[in-house]
C-alpha cells in the first residue's frame, strides 16, 4: 500500500470503505465478528517493489490472510489496538523469528496507514520483541530455549516469594473472588488459540499479584510474561496444542485451591511448574 504525503505527524490516510475518522483492526481469534464491514480481507504483499519512507517491501515473507474483521474503533485508540494485534501475532507465530516486516505491508494487513504501525513496532522494539532494520523495517527477534528457561527462572524468583507471602496474609474469600478468572483461562485454553489463552493467563496473574499492592511488581511481571510467550526459533503456530494449554489453565484453579488452604509447599511447586511450562 503506497503512502501519500501526510498533512501532520500521525495523520491517517482516508479509506473509501470505512467511515470517516474510523479504521479497521482485525479481530483476534475467539472474538465475535461485529460491524457492517466484518469479513473484509486486506490484500497481501504485491509483486512489485515498494519503497515508503525507506522501507522496502519486495523481499518480505508473505503474511497469512487477516482474520475476519472486528468492530471499527476510533482513530484515537488505533495505535494501542495495533500494538495488541502485533503482540497477538507474535504469540500466534504469524510474525516469525528472524523475518523482517515493514510498516506499509503490516498497515495493509490491518487496514491502516503505515504511521500507527511504525509507532507500534517501535513500542515492540522497546520491549525487545523486534529490532529496527534501517531502510527495511523491523526484524522479529530470534531467541532459543535457554532464554526461555532464564525467563522462567526470573519469574519464579519474583513471583514465588510474593505468592507465598500472600498465601499467609490474604483471606480465603479474596482468593475465591479470583475463581472466575481462573475458570476463564480454562475456557480460553479449550479454544485452542494460544493468543487468546495468553491474554487470559495474563489477566489471572495480574489479579493475583495486584493483591500485593505493589504496582511496580505487577508491571515488571507483565513484561516478563509477554517476553516468555514469544516463539522460539524454528517454532510455528500451534507448537503447543490444546491439551498443553488446558493443562496449564487447570494449574490456575489448583493454585487457588492451594492458596485458600495456605498449603505453601503446593503453592511453591505449582508456580514453579507453571512458569517452566508456560513457553
Amino acid at each position: 500500500m503506497k503512502q501519500g504525503a501526510q498533512g501532520s505527524a500521525g495523520a491517517e490516510a482516508p479509506r473509501a470503505d470505512v467511515p470517516d475518522g474510523q479504521v479497521r483492526v482485525p479481530r483476534q481469534p475467539g472474538v465475535a465478528d461485529a460491524g457492517p464491514n466484518a469479513g473484509r480481507v486486506t490484500p497481501g504483499v504485491s509483486g512489485a517493489a515498494e519503497v515508503v519512507r525507506g522501507e522496502h517491501t519486495h523481499s518480505e515473507p508473505a503474511l497469512p490472510s487477516a482474520p475476519r474483521g472486528r468492530s471499527v474503533v476510533q482513530r484515537s485508540s488505533v495505535r494501542g489496538q495495533i500494538v495488541d494485534a502485533l503482540r497477538a501475532a507474535l504469540v500466534a507465530g504469524d510474525l516469525r523469528p528472524g523475518e523482517v516486516y515493514s510498516a506499509p505491508v503490516l498497515g495493509e494487513r490491518f487496514g491502516v496507514s503505515a504511521t500507527p504501525v511504525r509507532e507500534a513496532m517501535q513500542q515492540l522494539a522497546i520491549e525487545g520483541a523486534v529490532e529496527v532494520v534501517p531502510n527495511r523495517g523491523f526484524r522479529v527477534v530470534e531467541r532459543g530455549a535457554r532464554e526461555l528457561a532464564e525467563l522462567a527462572e526470573v519469574r519464579a524468583l519474583i513471583e514465588v516469594p510474593v505468592m507465598l507471602r500472600l498465601a499467609r496474609t490474604v483471606p480465603a474469600e479474596r482468593w475465591a473472588e479470583l475463581r472466575p478468572l481462573a475458570e476463564a483461562t480454562v475456557r480460553a485454553a479449550s479454544s485452542g488459540c494460544r493468543a487468546t489463552y495468553v491474554e487470559s493467563d495474563r489477566r489471572f496473574h495480574r489479579a493475583v499479584l495486584s493483591l500485593s499492592g505493589n504496582e511496580q511488581l505487577v508491571q515488571i511481571a507483565e513484561d516478563l510474561h509477554r517476553r516468555a510467550q514469544w516463539p522460539l526459533v524454528g517454532s510455528g503456530p500451534g507448537l503447543r496444542g490444546r491439551a498443553d494449554l488446558v493443562a496449564d489453565a487447570h494449574e490456575h484453579t489448583a493454585l487457588l485451591d492451594a492458596l485458600i488452604a495456605r498449603d505453601l509447599d503446593v503453592v511453591r511447586s505449582l508456580v514453579g511448574e507453571h512458569f517452566t511450562g508456560a513457553g
